[in-house]
């Protein structure tokens, strides 16, 4: 982190402060430029026609019908697209297959033909006329299937250390049980679309993508054209919810059926479409094995998972890897299978793999704290640990034994009743479950620019998108705060290809990656302010360093004398500039990736390998993390579940906006009640296709289901960032559902491991 003593001391603190979000009146005014709302000269639109089976060729598919309609400019099947590259690799893995690229079916619902128009009207009308005749095989679609294609450890990310059959032999007490989560769907609010331009080999477009980089990099492999003739706008998303973090097809081929016609086009998916295009949570079938002495210490931990994968895809989702550095135990076992299905591509959903795991994991406490006669939360206080348990590294920071503590004071936990069953009000059973969370911690590069012009306002701009989470508040404030100017005298600019690289708001790592850029590169044009008036026997300011000025209201003054000192605008005035200008970036702490890749090698290395790592003198950065602590009421008779009561203690590491990250950690509770009680997309186990595939059929928490939620910060600014910050985009999520289920157990007597928790569950 920057030393105090080599940047700029500003007079007013805005960071923390729960300043309103700057752009909410552009959004509730509809003024914010969604990439729906692009309208072009000239602009046709597209709409898609999809599969109705879900394995085997298209032995037949006649576009007569649709091309001889009223507004048809174009249709494009597998017959008649020209070929297209595949989307470069990524963190996530391998892009998605090329749409269009044969005639074979890897699942229900995969696009098969696009049909362009006039009117877009004309092109869903059109795109019915297309109706294709397949030769069917019997789809694969059940990870139990014996004709399932199976990846071991296909991310390299299995753990082990210690030894399991030996912490198990020592145990106490034991438990093994198996846990299921389904397939859920991400579903943000607004739907995906995609505006597509060319001139020549240029092309712009307008997408809801949390990642305009990646975007642009799919659509130049997919078109063979460089990169920097590719230009990829999405100031304002929304929602994603990790459904925007690839390029899928539908981006493909809206560009695609631009450059066919020569105009502009605008394809917006529909509802049903959201739900086999853009990814979805993967379903997972999970084997927990505890071992633990009586006095509740853990000595073995065996964690395995089953999730699908789609038949030609690759999808970044250990489910397991985050119960590796959960607790302080020495014997471990952690390992994922993905199992090749033909279903469509699974992709990130807020937490993704954390949220399935954690639930396994933390339900298993539980009935672990039961079968000990052990409070919950003292069995989660006996077995924090102090360092990474795989490394053997500090913690960067890490203050999941306060979230534990003052989450059970603010609760009330002490008032909880031990026996199931035993807590009553009315009809109703009162149930009271808690369940830890955290969130592996992740940073990756980031770039950004800042600007001060003659009349002393700031432009600060880098590619990275704001997706909903307030990133034009929190980097606004970070940047005025850092040069010392009112947040109505910065403008911040996002969402732009053609703007210094960031990488996708997604992984909770946005606010630290952009948030360390912006600092730095604020930081680096004070300086160049001060290099431009060292040597000025006409500045008050001759001869100062960083470390001996202060920042007010857009005016540089000494320290030691703060009537001495002159403002950005008189600077460039007087050396006849119209803007001085600075980049700056970050990258993630050496320590990164040690936590992050050394974790995962280590556990082969064995104790010398560890002692290696030990002997860099590191810390091992610690994401986010957090206590839940939950109460339901439970009508016996009805089977009738009500949340009535949420308490989540977040170290989230610096908070740069109180009011917006509560925000997330209140959305993401949302998410976590619907998981753990509503949210099940249904896959027909014949067909392959999707039964619920619209709001009326697919169930998602609203208003009603909400309860109180106290939301409460606690820790402080994590060194291994630049600013201090952890990211909380996804730790209000985990920890929820189990919560819920615990709490359940403790109403009832009923223990459920298999989400969602339904009424048929409960009687």
């Amino acid at each position: 982190m920057t030393s105090a003593m080599n940047e700029p001391r500003p007079a007013g603190v805005l960071i923390g402060q729960g300043l309103d979000r700057l752009d909410g009146p552009l959004k509730v005014t509809g003024a914010a430029p969604y990439p729906s709302d692009f309208d072009l000269p000239g602009m046709a639109y597209a709409s898609l026609v999809r599969s109705t089976i879900a394995s085997g060729r298209i032995s037949r598919i006649d576009r007569g019908p649709a091309e001889a309609a009223p507004g048809v400019l174009a249709v494009v099947t597998h017959e008649n697209a020209p070929k297209l590259g595949r989307g470069p690799k990524t963190i996530l893995g391998a892009a998605p297959p090329p749409p269009l690229r044969d005639d074979r079916i890897l699942h229900h619902g995969q696009f098969v033909a696009v049909v362009v128009a006039e009117t877009a009207e004309q092109a869903a009308e059109a795109a019915r006329l297309v109706q294709p005749e397949y030769d069917a095989a019997d789809p694969v679609l059940d990870l139990a299937d014996p004709r399932a294609k199976v990846r071991d450890d296909p991310w390299h990310v299995d753990m082990r250390r210690g030894n399991l059959d030996a912490g198990l032999a020592a145990a106490d007490v034991t438990f093994q049980a198996t846990y299921t989560t389904p397939e859920n769907t991400n579903n943000p609010l607004g739907l995906f679309a995609t505006v597509a331009a060319w001139e020549g080999d240029t092309l712009t477009v307008h997408d809801s993508t949390q990642w305009p980089y990646n975007t642009r990099g799919a659509l130049a492999r997919s078109f063979g054209v460089p990169e920097r003739g590719v230009r990829v706008l999405a100031p304002f998303v929304g929602g994603g919810f990790g459904s925007g973090l690839r390029a899928w097809p539908h981006v493909i081929l809206a560009a695609l059926a631009a450059r066919i016609i020569e105009r502009p086009v605008k394809l917006v998916l529909t509802r049903p479409q959201m739900f086999t295009a853009v990814g979805h949570r993967p379903n997972t079938v999970q084997n927990v094995r505890l071992g633990a002495t009586r006095d509740g210490r853990l000595l073995a931990i065996e964690h395995t998972s089953d999730s699908p994968v789609a038949m030609e895809d690759d999808n970044l989702e250990p489910i397991t890897l985050g119960t590796s550095t959960a607790y302080a135990c020495p014997n471990l076992i952690t390992r994922d299978r993905q199992i090749r299905l033909n279903v469509p591509c699974p992709g990130s959903m807020r937490a993704p793999g954390e949220a399935q795991g954690n639930f396994a994991l933390e339900s298993a406490l539980d009935e672990l704290s039961y079968d000990l006669g052990m409070d919950p939360v003292r069995l989660r206080l006996v077995n924090e640990s102090t360092v990474h348990p795989q490394t053997g590294l500090p913690w960067s920071s890490r203050a999941m034994r306060e979230c534990y503590l003052q989450g059970a004071e603010r609760f009330g936990w002490s008032l909880r009743s031990p026996e199931p069953r035993s807590m009553r009000d009315g009809d109703w059973l009162v149930g009271y479950g808690m369940a830890g969370a955290s969130f592996l911690h992740y940073q990756a590069k980031c770039q950004a620019r800042a600007s001060i012009d003659r009349d002393g306002t700031a432009y600060v701009r880098s590619a990275g998108t704001d997706i909903g989470t307030g990133t034009y508040t929190v980097m606004t404030q970070l940047a005025a705060e850092t040069l010392g100017l009112r947040t109505d005298r910065v403008r911040l600019g996002l969402g732009d290809t053609d703007l210094p690289m960031a990488p996708q708001a997604g992984g909770s790592g946005l606010t630290g990656a952009l948030g360390g850029a912006v600092h730095a590169a604020c930081v680096r044009l004070v300086h160049d302010f001060l290099r431009l008036v060292r040597n000025d026997p006409e500045s008050p300011l001759r001869g100062c360093d960083l470390e001996d000025i202060t920042l007010h209201d857009g005016r540089i003054q000494r320290t030691d004398d703060p009537t001495r000192g002159e403002t950005y605008a008189g600077i460039l005035a007087r050396h006849g500039l119209e803007e001085l200008t600075a980049d700056g970036d970050s990258s993630p702490p050496r320590g990164d990736m040690i936590a992050l890749v050394g974790s995962m090698v280590t556990s082969r290395l064995g104790r010398f390998g560890r002692a290696a790592v030990r002997a860099t003198r590191a810390v091992a950065p610690a994401g986010a993390c957090g206590a839940k602590f939950v109460e339901v009421r439970v009508d016996p008779d009805l089977g009738l579940l009500r949340v009535t009561r949420i308490v989540s203690v977040i170290d989230g590491g610096r908070i740069l906006n109180e009011k917006t990250a509560r925000s997330q950690i209140t959305g993401a509770v949302v998410g976590g009640i619907g998981m753990a009680m509503f949210e099940e997309t249904i896959t027909d186990a014949g067909t392959g296709r999707i039964a619920n595939a619209t709001f009326g059929d697919y169930l998602i928490a609203v208003n009603a289901d909400i309860p109180e939620m106290d939301v409460h910060f606690v820790g402080e600014p994590d060194p291994a960032n630049p600013i201090g910050t952890k990211g909380v985009g996804e730790i209000g999520l985990v920890g929820i559902a189990p919560a819920i289920a615990n709490a359940v157990y403790h109403a009832t007597g009923r223990r459920v491991r298999s989400l969602p928790i339904t009424i048929d569950r409960l009687l």
